[in-house]
């Protein structure tokens, strides 16, 4: 299918959020600098979008509007017709002694006249100054649809009314808020529509974008969840078995899975980050509990669980204070023999028969060890809570990343697939088995289903 590229330019004042507003719409992170001082962006850079090696959309990052005041008298003070804009601006470009005074807006203005459409980025925590209406009547001069993009609305220093209001007395009426720190599929949707609405030539290009988009972040979402449920059934299926008598073999099986367990996590968490395009370096310092991409605290540390409201059962601390690692001989499940046998029986007879085994295990001198569900319930929730984080972030935004826990995964009995796990050590990687039991695939599903469940149920990050 053949569509035209659409040449979308980014422009503005100096220093009001064009380059972080390019970074969320590409999501590229490492897109151009963004840096709190004015006019970072001195040259105009270019990105592409698109895909199986079609370029349906361009976006131009250019420098900030600096002297619009001044411009504006340079303007009218040129020969020419007074209502023919593109004429004036192409007497402009035609002035060396003007471009050079004018270095950054002569850029502006080039590329105003080979665009298709601008977007007009304001800061909105920014008061309604006469120089800003000079800049859009500046860029109204070069015939291209502008679309006004409101940034920083969520500040409490928005003024987001008193734009709304000025745009309007200045006839743009096409405007949109778009906080470019905050990743927002159905506002990057609205996006487009309007300039849908402005630019009926270029209609089926947004719509195939759009919808690339669409497909695009829902395969992300799913690949995350599926990473998420490997992680967990890898862990629930994680054990480890010694000799009763064989006391000195505990401690370092014991730390196995202990390290087993961190690396395994870290692998998930380094997966959702670049399903998302970030890296270890996006989290150097922020909000989430990572160092350089990496979780601070091991997963099976007692005072981590603690930390974030997590309680265990009574045999947590057995074992040279790796405390959620724990003896599952009675078929893996921490509770009682009777309660087992019941709720294996509930469960189906693959359950009841493992449990069973684990039983005969027992009465053959063997201990096995593993994970306890606590760990297995932090694991989710720090993986949603890192998740949900990602999907709400923006790539302009360069503050601490905050998300909101997931509250659920902190008291809820574990889904039916990771107790089955835990009777399946063939499900685990980790256990390094030569064949892999049937069921695994099937069990991912039905927890990634729980995951994006429990994930839909958590409140919005900020």
């Amino acid at each position: 299918m053949s569509t035209s590229t659409l040449r979308l330019a980014i422009v503005g004042h100096t220093n009001t959020g064009k380059t972080s507003l390019v970074r969320t719409l590409c999501h590229n992170r490492k897109f151009g600098e963004v840096a709190d001082r004015a006019g970072t962006t001195r040259q105009v850079s270019a990105v592409r979008l698109g895909f199986d090696a079609d370029t349906l959309i361009e976006l131009f990052d250019s420098p900030g509007l600096e002297n619009a005041p001044h411009l504006i008298e340079a303007l009218e003070a040129l020969p020419g017709e007074r209502h023919d804009g593109p004429d004036r601006i192409d007497r402009f470009l035609d002035e060396p002694a003007l471009v050079e005074r004018f270095d950054q807006e002569a850029r502006v203005l080039e590329l105003m006249r080979a665009v298709d459409a601008a977007l007009y980025v304001i800061d909105v925590r920014e008061p309604v100054l006469e120089k800003y209406l000079d800049e859009l009547a500046i860029l109204g001069l070069g015939a291209r649809p502008l679309l006004a993009v409101l940034n920083f609305t969520a500040s409490p220093l928005s003024r987001e009314q008193a734009w709304r209001d000025a745009l309007a007395r200045v006839s743009l009426h096409t405007v949109l808020s778009f906080d470019a720190a905050i990743r927002e599929p159905a506002t990057e949707k609205r996006l487009f529509d309007k300039l849908a609405t402005l630019l009926d030539g270029f209609q089926p290009t947004i719509a195939r974008w759009l919808a690339h988009r669409e497909q695009e972040e829902k395969e992300r979402r799913q690949a995350a969840l599926a990473a998420i449920a490997d992680l967990l059934i890898d862990i629930a299926a994680l054990r480890r078995t010694h000799r009763s008598d064989d006391i000195g073999l505990r401690e370092p099986l014991l730390q196995e899975i202990q390290d087993r367990t961190h690396h395994r996590e870290q692998a998930c968490v380094e997966t959702l980050l670049a399903l998302y395009r970030f890296g270890r370096d996006d989290y150097s310092d922020n909000g989430l509990p990572l160092v350089q991409g990496r979780w601070p605290d091991p997963p099976l540390d007692p005072a981590t669980l603690a930390d974030h409201g997590i309680r265990t059962g009574s045999h947590l601390g057995a074992g040279a204070g790796i405390g959620a690692v724990f003896d599952i001989a009675s078929g893996g499940l921490s509770l009682g023999t009777g309660t087992l046998v019941g709720g294996a029986v509930g469960a189906g007879t693959g359950l009841l028969r493992s449990a069973g085994e684990g039983l005969l295990e027992r009465a053959r001198g063997l201990r096995r060890l593993g994970v306890e569900d606590a760990v297995l319930r932090l694991l989710a929730w720090r993986q949603l809570h890192l998740l949900g984080a990602l999907i709400r972030r923006g790539h302009g935004n360069p503050e601490p990343l905050q998300a909101t826990a997931e509250e659920r995964w902190k008291r809820d009995r574990l889904p039916s697939s990771l107790l089955r796990a835990r009777l399946r050590p063939g499900w685990s990687a980790l256990n390094e088995l030569p064949e892999r039991e049937p069921g695994r695939e099937r069990a991912r599903a039905r927890l990634a289903a729980d995951l994006a469940e429990a994930l839909e149920q958590a409140p919005s990050s900020p």
